[in-house]
């Protein structure tokens, strides 16, 4: 796991300028290569061959053909490929995949990224002809970011590297409106940074560069990858049995490393199912789990489930909490790590248990991301599960769902949304602009508002078409992006078994009564972990998320005052995006305990403090 850099002249100063900003992305090295075409910068974090012949830029020379890569990632299948490779003639000298993905990308050309299992983003350049070839995998977990101007290319891993260039700080009004108006982030190829872009996941970039031209290519998308299955009654035990080898198999490869592995434990179905799946796997590795607890809170804290767990799989484990003033002293560094704006305080418990496992020692560590969009795991996927029932006059089957819903739930919540999802956008526009973000100044939203987007954003329809935007559009990415960022500020690799690309395509196959049954969600993936997954979390109805207090670490005195500070200063006052009488009212409310306005206030702080840092540059 690295951090790559590079653009199309000769620098040698600013190539190491890039990589000096991205150090904590690969503490363990660092690299150069230079010529009259382009300067390739990387920084490396030692996970496979940690010997210098898995140092980079790798060159790779065969059949004639000469390539340099800068690549952050890992390949798992990489020994499968290899052993191909190896029978049609090519050599190699270390043990790395990197070294794989060059022969690769030799004997198959643009198509050797198909081939991978993975997560990645790489850089070859090709000397024959001429150009940089750019891959990132297909979710998107690894990032990569570049800017195209006046023929000048530049890439990185992380958007403060393409900062170290003298590229104008602009923010990106329709990306801010996106986020305040929507809560979306990370969901088009656009950055809040104008003119900074990030490839899209499953796309590839061909620079041409004696042209100084520049295409994107798509190379995986996953609706045309599922094939639905049909006859599920006679193959729902063979479909379970299917489920659980593919993500044994998947938790297996991602065991694959030169270094200890540990995981992420925040007790609940699916990092719970990751521990005992390295435990089954490996009876005699040391397993380190990493959690957050809340023992000041016991709504969201899940130390029980995650000491019971570890316990039953002899793990070693390590906790951190979050206080105010951790937050205080460390809320600058969060949105700088981050680097564009997030909505709520979740994402620094993840930060909080990242710098607990540097502290520890570990450079590799599993995650349960992704397993609730392509499952259903979000209480949300109720309400499109009601609707797809009652569209397919499925009404005995809705009924009986829907009180075994609220049975468990005893929340109406879903019935309610759901009929929501029956009006016309422009109510739900009106509904949305004048009871939940009446805030934004008027002339604001309406010159901002993107129809197309509603479309997608509102759209009614069956399970899969939300699972699929879930996975590739409104929840994932942005949640990969969080991990990714939070992970490599304390040099942390982590991987994410339930985005093996084996495992999306077959369970999003399936049927939705194969993931929601009997009011629950995950079906098919808690029948496939029984005997594996101890009952007492396997049979768990309760989804805590990552959650965090954020209401109550608002309504603290040292808190409050750096809030009122912040929100009366000059410059808050005069942003173009809200009223600040509304914010500054809607405060005194929340303090006031009249009503819960924690979610919108975070968001508002979060993005004024990301003009300061980033484009006010209080923090270079």
């Amino acid at each position: 796991m690295c951090g790559i850099c590079g653009f199309n002249w000769k620098d040698k100063r600013m190539v190491r300028k890039m990589c000096d900003s991205l150090k904590h992305r690969g503490p363990n090295g660092e690299g150069s290569y230079r010529d009259r075409f382009v300067s390739i910068g990387h920084r490396r974090l030692s996970i496979i061959d940690l010997t210098e012949k898995g140092k980079q830029p790798m060159k790779y020379i065969q059949k004639g053909r000469k390539a340099i890569i800068t690549y952050n990632g890992e390949i798992y299948n990489f020994k499968e490929i290899k052993e191909e490779l190896s029978k049609k003639g090519y050599r190699f000298k270390s043990r790395t995949d990197t070294e794989v993905i060059l022969a690769s990308y030799i004997e198959y050309g643009f198509d050797c990224a198909k081939k991978f299992n993975g997560m990645w983003a790489f850089c070859i350049y090709d000397k024959e002809k001429n150009i940089l070839f750019l891959s990132r995998d297909r979710f998107g977990i690894k990032p990569l970011y570049y800017y195209f101007k006046k023929g000048r290319f530049i890439f990185a891993s992380e958007i403060k590297a393409i900062l170290q260039h003298p590229v104008k700080r602009k923010a990106n009004d329709k990306i801010i409106f996106d986020f305040l108006f929507y809560d979306l982030v990370d969901h088009n190829e656009e950055t809040f940074f104008e003119g900074i872009k990030r490839l899209p996941p499953g796309h590839n970039i061909i620079f041409d560069l004696e042209k100084r031209k520049m295409k994107i290519k798509k190379y995986y998308d996953l609706k045309s990858r599922i094939k639905y299955i049909k006859n599920m009654k006679q193959q729902e035990k063979k479909a379970i049995k299917k489920i659980k080898k593919l993500f044994f198999d998947s938790v297996r490869k991602r065991l694959i490393a030169d270094v200890p592995v540990g995981s992420c434990l925040s007790g609940g179905i699916d990092s719970s199912s990751i521990v005992c799946a390295m435990r089954k796997i490996n009876k005699n590795s040391k397993i380190k789990t990493f959690s957050l607890i809340f023992p000041k809170n016991k709504k969201i804290d899940e130390s029980f489930y995650q000491n019971f767990v570890a316990k039953k799989n002899n793990c070693e484990q390590h906790r951190t909490e979050i206080s105010p003033d951790d937050l205080l002293t460390d809320l600058n560094d969060l949105i700088y790590t981050q680097e564009e704006p997030f909505t709520g305080l979740s994402v620094y418990g993840q930060y909080k248990v990242m710098e607990v496992a540097h502290k520890n020692n570990m450079k590799v560590l599993l995650d349960g991301q992704g397993s609730d969009e392509i499952f259903c795991g979000y209480n949300s996927f109720f309400i499109y599960y009601f609707e797809e029932l009652i569209k397919k006059l499925k009404i005995m089957s809705f009924l009986k769902e829907f009180l075994l819903f609220y049975r468990k739930y005893k929340k109406p919540q879903p019935i309610i949304i759901g009929l929501l999802s029956f009006l016309p956008n422009s109510i739900r526009r009106y509904i949305k602009k004048n009871f939940v973000v009446f805030y934004l100044r008027e002339n604001f939203i309406r010159k901002k508002i993107c129809y197309e987007k509603e479309k997608k954003y509102w759209k009614s329809s069956v399970v899969l078409d939300k699972s699929i935007i879930y996975e590739t559009w409104s929840s994932l990415p942005t949640l990969l992006r969080f991990e990714d960022k939070n992970s490599m500020r304390f040099s942390v690799e982590t991987r994410v078994p339930f985005c093996d690309h084996r495992l999306v395509e077959y369970v999003l196959a399936l049927p939705t009564n194969m993931k929601i049954f009997r009011g629950v969600t995950k079906y098919s993936f808690r029948e496939a972990m029984k005997g594996i997954l101890m009952e007492k979390i396997r049979k768990r109805k309760d989804k805590i998320g990552f959650a965090t207090p954020d209401d109550k670490i608002l309504m603290e005195s040292a808190m409050r005052e750096a809030v009122s500070k912040l929100i009366n200063s000059k410059k808050f006052r005069k942003r173009k995006y809200w009223d600040w009488k509304k914010i500054n009212d809607m405060l005194k409310k929340h303090y006031g305990k009249k009503k819960d306005y924690s979610k919108e206030i975070w968001k508002i702080i979060i993005i004024e403090l990301w003009f300061e840092i980033w484009i006010e540059n209080k923090m270079k």
